[in-house]
């Protein structure tokens, strides 16, 4: 038996699975995801789904039954992005680059 795969997130983390090759189906909220993965399980083919953590978390209880009695598709979580700037991490890395340069710690103010 072949299995197919597919991935169901959303359009700013496809690009990523579509580079290497993977059949992606973008959607923008967790209502579309839960219906996307509906309509992949009704596909016989497709034996492993990988669904984006945050529609994971969001899938209605009687999805979640429906997805417990089947052995395929198999559905896996996988972690989104986390999208939100670290002020600080320019100052770490400034901070480690001169310990490495002068062989101490120093701090910045």
């Amino acid at each position: 038996m072949n299995a197919e795969i597919r991935v169901i997130s959303r359009p700013d983390v496809a690009a990523g699975f579509l580079l290497a090759g993977a059949p992606v189906v973008e959607v923008p909220t967790t209502a579309a995801a839960a219906d996307a993965l509906r309509a992949l399980l009704e596909q016989p083919s497709v034996g492993v789904v990988l669904l984006e953590e945050g529609f994971h978390d969001g899938l209605p209880d009687e999805l979640r039954r429906r997805l417990a009695k089947r052995p395929l598709p198999m559905v896996v979580p996988f972690p989104g992005p986390v999208w939100e700037e670290r002020p600080e991490a320019a100052e770490s890395y400034i901070v480690e680059l001169l310990r490495q340069v002068i062989g101490y710690r120093v701090r910045l103010r």
